[in-house]
């Protein structure tokens, strides 16, 4: 088993443990946070997780950030980053594809939910915290 290699497959191309029934009983009654179409899901494709997590690194290294959390609903994608794990998050970083027509699908959300730069461009968002990341190198 050890000597297998890991297979990393796109999470909409159903894998031999994605194509398991899952069976009624794990539906989203109950308060569970189970979606059970995942194909619904908004999520950030690879460049976008790429940019975040590059940047996310970068914090990391200048002691600003320690811990990150992604959640998929049906109408956003969230990446959020924490100080530590038990505080609320500093930013979230929002995909919400309903707003591509409009003021531009991504978002940085500071912690009392002010919205800090929203665009039509990933990489023209992120500057807002790259920035903060500049001035803590000087």
């Amino acid at each position: 088993m050890s000597d297998e290699p890991i297979a990393l497959r796109r999470a909409d191309m159903p894998s031999s443990a994605r194509a398991v029934s899952w069976g009624a009983n794990l539906g989203t009654s109950g308060g569970s946070n189970f979606h059970p179409d995942y194909r619904d899901l908004v999520r950030f494709d690879h460049r976008e997780l790429k940019r975040i997590l590059d940047l996310y690194g970068a914090m990391v290294m200048a002691g600003e950030w320690r811990d990150y959390a992604i959640g998929f609903g049906s109408d956003a994608a969230v990446f959020s980053v924490f100080r530590r794990a038990s505080e609320m998050p500093l930013y979230t970083i929002e995909k919400r594809p309903r707003q591509k027509d409009r003021q531009g699908q991504y978002a940085i959300m500071a912690t009392g939910g002010r919205v800090l730069k929203r665009g039509h461009d990933l990489a023209a968002v992120l500057r807002v915290l790259q920035m903060k990341l500049l001035k803590l190198v000087k």
